[in-house]
């Protein structure tokens, strides 16, 4: 078995990761560890669907990929709203969510090609919020053991997965079709991780963090 499939086949496993993590510490998630476990239960839903309608002889399964971005999103600026502490990063987070979301509607209309204009205008976003909200956990009102925050562990994940693949997003739709699943090893890689450090969060006993 070519060595890109199996990243591929463990990159779409790890989206259970935080799954099976969230389930086994539910009763002491807070209410936004909540929103964020359930964003992980619909995206693990996502890898599978884009294998099942492979195997089932569908020529596209580039819409899967569309509506995770756009489901990613949404999710995301919601969490960030609920996170951020003051009004003004909250209306930031709203304003260029929507900008996001403009450019992702302008450049890909197109739902059977991939989303490349939508990935990168997402991870930027992404990229911003969680540097941001470090900035804010590293400036707390009271001293706090930032390793056993919970959303600390999940916001690393989500700027490390941004960050590693913003490129890749950026360039994928330029190389050659046959050389595709060799760069995508990146994008296998980087989720693994990103989906153990999502799963060290929610493992996490939720603490006050401001």
């Amino acid at each position: 078995m070519p060595i890109d499939v199996i990243f591929v086949l463990i990159s779409g496993a790890s989206g259970f990761f935080p799954v099976f993590a969230g389930w086994y510490n539910y009763k002491l998630l807070d209410h936004i560890l909540k929103i964020v476990f359930l964003f992980f239960v619909i995206s693990s839903v996502f890898d599978p669907l884009m294998w099942i309608l492979t195997q089932t002889g569908s020529k596209n399964n580039m819409p899967v990929i569309h509506i995770n971005v756009i489901v990613t999103l949404f999710f995301f600026t919601i969490i960030y709203c609920i996170l951020f502490s003051t009004l003004v990063l909250k209306r930031i987070t709203i304003i260029f969510s929507i900008i996001t979301f403009i450019v992702m509607m302008v450049y890909n209309r197109n739902f059977a090609e991939y989303p490349s204009e939508s990935n990168t205008a997402l991870s930027i976003l992404l990229i911003l919020l969680s540097l941001i909200y470090f900035y804010q956990l590293l400036n707390p009102l009271t001293f706090v053991n930032i390793e056993k925050q919970s959303l600390f562990w999940i916001n690393a994940g989500v700027l490390f997965y941004s960050a590693v693949n913003i490129f890749l997003f950026m360039i994928f739709t330029q190389i050659p079709l046959e050389d595709q699943h060799n760069y995508y090893i990146i994008n296998s890689i980087s989720n693994i991780i990103a989906n153990v450090l999502y799963s060290i969060g929610l493992f996490c006993k939720p603490q006050k963090t401001v």
